[in-house]
């Protein structure tokens, strides 16, 4: 082999990784692009908050939709074409969203974009595990996870960008200019997104068809070809050798009669596949899209301020993007397994720190839901302006326990319902001159039936609509020092950083390298599908666990769930570091080399 054609590979392989980089900033794009934007949107749209919420989760929808049939369509079209078609998906929603006038554009174009994203999160991971060599598996999917991180940064920093031009608007006091660069500002924000999606389209057209499923198509030359882009020509023949003995044992077992529902549920495909579901489920329990999601509620209700608890949201997307890089330089020096069980380890001392904080400031906490329903009116609509007279007021309702924190500032956090639908209020603090909580019947309602079934599949919507506002819980937690704040962002940056290093890197791995080539693209789906249904469980009931339990309780909760997750890890998961694909099957059917 000449320098130079060991230059081309290795140019090859980086365009490679470039490529499927591209995917994972897509896909933290269309996970993060819609926190900006969301402000203008609302100021300019004239919509409710119900249809606002069905436009931040249609991406949720789409890519369940698209999950349950991206590896089928990958079997059958190739992962080549199925990268292609998600960019040009992702490409075809920018123009749709940022052009649209009213909720239906609008709605289809964010389901495009979801769509999308659930092609990607299947179709990317599965395609590098079939094309890298053994040796650079691990930093290939890691990159497309560091990426991803990298594209929530970057949708934060469009967002922040365009608030900053707005504020300077604000100062102006013009408010004809001022709505009108908010209706600006919002479709910029997703115009920006565009040129990635372009680029990652042109580059899934040039790189080469995964050579598994070229092999397991007939086309041994034409997989011998796509080996030949990446790895020597002595490299090329003994994976080549693999996959064509793999394929003919797979035919042999079926032609001497064998069972293939049997076949299907043996060790080597049940086993590995258990497996993957559980560490994609494990993955969302440890809580982290809510403890994402609600970051800056979590740190003011612990006590920084609102300014404060969004810088502390800037430093948690930067710490994940950073240590997300070392995760991809140690992925395959040290492992899968070490690192998975280092982050998951990490993550369950980090929620039990977090937790006994929580726990030794709600001790203190008061419930005023009587107090507040009697604020309800007949139009159910309540409005509390929550200052410290008013909270002095509320917390008289509640008798000795109210007392006890009366005259101290205080934050306030409203769980409300309509049928059986659960809202929340924002966060307000008693010290905050503005702060003030209006919730209404409506807010609480889904906009429509579809909606309705992704947010509670067991709720009547038509009875929602007639059920009268009904406060769960209004709840006046006194507010901690700063330092106890920053003490729990510190514990919650911690958790950030071990799952960043290992679940964060190794789960898209732990997907595709576990499971067998036989069942690779479907049994990515179903795992991507129960990682989706714990995510979507953890969100519904999240907000309402709060109000009964609180922020302590929950955090014991994930610290739980995320043991299950250790255990996994340290003592079944099997090292994958350096092995190809078929030596992974090999070690789950029971061979050994």
């Amino acid at each position: 082999m000449t320098a130079s054609n060991n230059t081309t590979k290795t140019g090859y392989n980086r365009f490679l990784l470039l490529v499927a980089g591209l995917g994972g900033l897509l896909y933290g794009v269309d996970v993060g692009i819609i926190a900006g934007a969301l402000p203008y949107l609302e100021a300019t749209s004239g919509m409710n908050a119900g249809q606002l919420s069905f436009i931040v989760a249609a991406v949720l929808l789409g890519s369940v939709i698209s999950t349950l049939f991206a590896g089928m369509l990958a079997d059958w079209l190739g992962r080549k074409k199925m990268m292609a078609l998600s960019g040009i998906l992702f490409v075809a929603s920018i123009p749709m969203i940022a052009l649209a006038h009213g909720y239906g554009p609008l709605v289809l174009g964010r389901l495009l974009q979801g769509v999308s994203a659930g092609l990607i999160g299947v179709v990317v991971p599965l395609y590098l595990a079939e094309c890298l060599g053994a040796a650079d598996r691990g930093k290939g999917t890691g990159i497309f996870q560091w990426l991803l991180t990298l594209g929530i940064v970057a949708a934060a920093i469009i967002g922040y960008y365009f608030s900053l031009q707005v504020d300077a608007i604000e100062k102006l006091h013009d408010a004809d200019k001022l709505f009108a660069f908010k209706d600006a500002a919002w479709r910029g924000i997703f115009w920006v997104s565009l040129p990635p999606g372009i680029l990652f389209v042109i580059g899934s057209f040039i790189v080469a068809e995964s050579p598994r499923w070229l092999c397991r198509r007939g086309q041994a030359d034409a997989a011998r070809t796509a080996l030949l882009r990446s790895r020597t020509e002595s490299q090329a023949e003994i994976e080549l050798k693999e996959m064509v003995e793999t394929i003919a044992a797979e035919k042999a077992q079926s032609a001497s009669g064998t069972n293939i529902k049997e076949s299907l549920f043996s060790r080597r495909y049940v086993i590995p596949f258990v497996m993957a579901c559980v560490i994609l489920a494990c993955n969302q329990a440890t809580g982290v899209n809510s403890i994402i999601g609600y970051n800056a509620t979590i740190l003011i209700q612990a006590g920084l301020s609102d300014k404060q608890a969004h810088f502390g949201y800037v430093i948690l997307t930067l710490v994940n993007f950073l240590v997300t890089m070392a995760g991809v330089a140690l992925v395959d020096r040290r492992g899968r397994k070490f690192l998975l069980s280092l982050g998951s380890a990490g993550i369950i001392v980090s929620l039990l720190c977090t937790g006994f904080i929580f726990k030794k400031t709600e001790s203190q906490r008061v419930d005023v839901k009587a107090a507040v329903q009697a604020l309800v009116t007949a139009d159910q609509k309540a409005v509390v302006a929550f200052n410290q007279e008013s909270a002095d007021k509320l917390l008289a309702s509640a008798g000795e326990p109210g007392k006890s924190i009366s005259g101290k500032p205080a934050t306030m956090v409203i769980i409300y319902s309509a049928g059986d639908y659960v809202a929340a209020s924002k966060v307000v603090r008693s010290d905050d001159a503005l702060a003030t909580l209006e919730i209404t019947r409506d807010s609480c309602l889904p906009s429509s039936k579809v909606e309705s079934f992704f947010k509670n599949p067991f709720a009547s919507l038509d009875v929602a609509k007639a059920a009268p506002l009904k406060i769960e819980n209004a709840l006046i937690t006194p507010v901690p020092s700063t330092q106890n704040g920053w003490l729990t962002a510190i514990c919650i940056f911690s958790f950030m950083a071990f799952f960043a290093v290992g679940p964060g890197v190794c789960v898209w791995l732990a997907l595709s390298e576990l499971m067998p080539t036989r069942i690779r693209s479907n049994g990515m789906s179903i795992a991507l599908l129960v990682n989706q249904a714990v995510s979507t469980t953890i969100a519904a009931v999240f907000l309402p666990s709060v109000g009964k339990h609180g922020y302590a309780t929950m955090f014991f909760i994930f610290a739980g769930c995320t043991v299950v997750y250790f255990i996994t890890a340290a003592f079944f998961l099997p090292e994958t570091k350096g092995k190809t694909l078929e030596e992974i099957e090999e070690h789950f059917e029971g061979k050994k080399r």
